[in-house]
């Protein structure tokens, strides 16, 4: 590991954080915050977006090292949240908002994975 590889990441990171805080900012002020559609958002958002970069940057070696570290690692790594992720279900479950709680974790895991094999389903066609 170089002091480039950690600089790509880190840079990735610090605009992926900001993109994260910025969009689930956005979704909890236009629909509120009772459900965590900001979250939700990002992490179905983050999880295509990633399927495409897996295409791009890993599948077809499109961009080097660098694009792979900045975009996967850094920018998607900060901008996909499992940690909050984690911390709404089970603020949810203690709150006893039990379809809430199972219903969020469904979407988020069965959606977020079909929005990463949606991703690289279409770059797979554009590549």
């Amino acid at each position: 590991m170089t002091i480039n590889t950690l600089l790509w990441v880190g840079l990735g990171g610090a605009l992926g954080a900001m993109a994260r805080f910025s969009l689930a900012t956005a979704i909890f002020k236009w629909i509120g915050k009772a459900y965590p559609y900001g979250t939700l958002s990002v992490n179905l958002i983050g999880s295509f977006a990633i399927g495409m970069a897996y295409i791009w940057l890993v599948e077809n070696e499109l961009g080097g090292d660098a694009s792979r570290h900045f975009i996967m690692i850094g920018f998607l790594g900060a901008f996909t949240t499992f940690s909050t992720f984690s911390l709404e279900s089970l603020t949810l479950l203690q709150q006893g908002r039990m379809t809430a709680f199972l219903t969020y974790i469904a979407l988020s895991l069965i959606g977020c994975m079909l929005a990463t094999a949606l991703g690289m389903i279409l770059t797979k066609q554009l590549v």
